[in-house]
């Protein structure tokens, strides 16, 4: 399975196996296959950082989205994670591919049928 795949079944459950784990960069039009319903995005985030014993800010870092979510979140998974939603920057650049990244996972989060807090800009 994909990063954004596992990512997507971590939060949405098995319902978004029929997601696309997509390639377009710019997210593109929302799949047919996307879920019909709504799903709260930050009570399951909040929940995953809450059992944690750390702090992670999944709302801004995906180095802590994919902490909270149990996801190898080292450079070279979210290196692969790049490539998978087509960044065409320097993967070298970490904080830019980073920030990027977080924009591109929310974007494609509320895609699918994901419903984001206010403050999330995507």
């Amino acid at each position: 399975m994909s990063i954004f795949g596992t990512i997507m079944n971590a939060i949405f459950g098995s319902k978004a196996s029929a997601a696309p784990a997509g390639g377009e960069a710019s997210g593109g039009a929302a799949s047919a296959g996307a879920s019909a319903q709504t799903i709260d995005v930050a009570p399951i985030l909040d929940k995953a950082v809450a059992a944690k014993k750390e702090k992670l800010e999944w709302r801004t870092s995906i180095v802590d989205l994919m902490k909270a979510l149990d996801i190898d979140s080292s450079l070279s998974a979210r290196k692969e994670l790049a490539k998978e939603l087509g960044f065409t920057g320097d993967t070298n650049d970490s904080a830019s591919m980073n920030i990027w990244l977080h924009k591109q996972v929310m974007g494609k989060l509320a895609a699918n049928g994901g419903k984001l807090p206010p403050e999330i800009k995507h």
